[in-house]
């Protein structure tokens, strides 16, 4: 791909112009694509997005079941929209893509940045109930409430994540996006709960009781009278902590030595193993042995795929005098695209366990010049 390239576009050109040249070839050669990264890619990008509309329908639920005042709700989701749009401007003057890491990072966002203008909303109307003041007075008296605990939000937020746009090398490389999204994210959330939330409680707030204080019949109350519970239940609880001190210090001791422990023994990895419906395998025979070794025993493997793994294996490309230790006649490179994640949908369908199992039936294996002449 050339610097900026497309390739998903590029990928389907390219295809459409084999198509084109396949009218010309011999009978019976067919084409395959053992080496396809774009159905991964736009799985990948479609369960991105599937998860921020998840998200962002979550945020709306969870805002109206505890708010209970649609007008209350739609202040916040209305954020969410504006502080992306202008995430994705952000990104556009970096000269970043859209890509898995950030929208990752995205869907993150979406979490926090509704926080600021929950924050706003719940201020302005608990100054409404118990000062009786108009949604303007409300509004302007929460930002001189609020304001220094929005800035600080913010703050904290981007000392966390803005270290990671400054890591060197391939961890810099990778996470520098998913940092820059965040702290864009953050950072236009506040503005927007400083500016725009203010505003739009003013104009589409009214006086009057709502949430787990307001209504007390039907679903709604039901729901109303258990977190009331629930509340002075939590609210009880940390008292007798209190009084319990040392004992409370001992548990949160314990927990955090058993957090140490844990962490220490969970295993580490640079990045999570994820199916691409995509394997690779690297043939090494000893020493002095010859190219026609090599093939014979790409040709086994090769074999092996496509009969003993044929419900899982959709096409296999190997290579004779080459795999990722360096070029010779006794290395040899296997590519193997599996079939459809929809296809594979048992644990032992995927490349690891496929890879186990080939690496299973050839282990051990000796060859030699006669059987590779045969």
């Amino acid at each position: 791909l050339a610097p900026g390239a497309n390739q998903i576009t590029t990928e389907a050109a390219v295809k459409a112009e084999v198509t084109l040249l396949s009218k010309f070839f011999p009978a019976g050669l067919q084409v395959v694509y053992p080496l396809d990264t774009a159905p991964f890619i736009t799985l990948s990008m479609t369960e991105v997005v599937k998860t921020l509309l998840e998200a962002v329908g979550l945020v709306f639920l969870v805002m109206l079941l505890f708010l209970q005042n649609i007008r209350a709700t739609l202040i916040p989701t209305i954020a969410v929209p504006i502080v992306l749009l202008g995430t994705f401007a952000v990104l556009a003057a970096l000269r970043y893509s859209i890509n898995t890491l950030t929208m990752l990072a995205m869907v993150l966002a979406v979490g926090l940045l509704v926080d600021d203008a929950i924050v706003v909303v719940e201020n302005v109307e608990r100054l409404m109930n118990e000062k009786g003041l108009s949604p303007r007075d409300a509004a302007r008296a929460s930002m001189d409430e609020i304001s220094g605990a929005l800035i600080g939000i913010a703050v904290v937020l981007s000392a966390v994540f803005l270290p990671m746009a400054f890591f060197g090398g391939s961890t810099g490389v990778i996470y520098r996006q998913f940092s820059v999204t965040i702290i864009s994210a953050m950072t236009l959330s506040i503005l927007t709960a400083m500016i725009l939330t203010p505003a739009l409680c003013a104009t589409l707030l009214k006086p009057g009781k709502h949430g787990p204080e307001g209504i007390q019949r039907g679903p709604l109350g039901w729901f109303n009278r258990g977190f009331e519970a629930t509340r002075k239940g939590y609210v009880g609880g940390v008292g007798r902590m209190i009084k319990r001190l040392p004992r409370s210090m001992l548990a949160f001791a314990l927990l955090a030595g058993l957090t140490a422990v844990l962490f220490s023994r969970i295993a580490t990895g640079f990045l999570p193993d994820e199916d691409q419906a995509l394997l690779f395998g690297q043939v090494s025979l000893p020493p002095g042995s010859t190219a026609e070794q090599t093939a014979a025993l790409n040709k086994q493997v090769v074999d092996y795929l496509l009969t003993q793994e044929k419900n899982d294996v959709d096409a296999v490309f190997s290579v004779t005098g080459f795999n990722f230790a360096g070029n010779a006649q006794n290395a040899g490179f296997i590519i193997a695209k599996l079939k459809d994640w929809s296809q594979r949908p048992d644990p032992s369908q995927s490349p690891r366990a496929v890879a186990t199992r080939l690496n299973r039936a050839f282990y051990g294996l000796k060859t030699s010049l006669k059987s590779a002449e045969k």
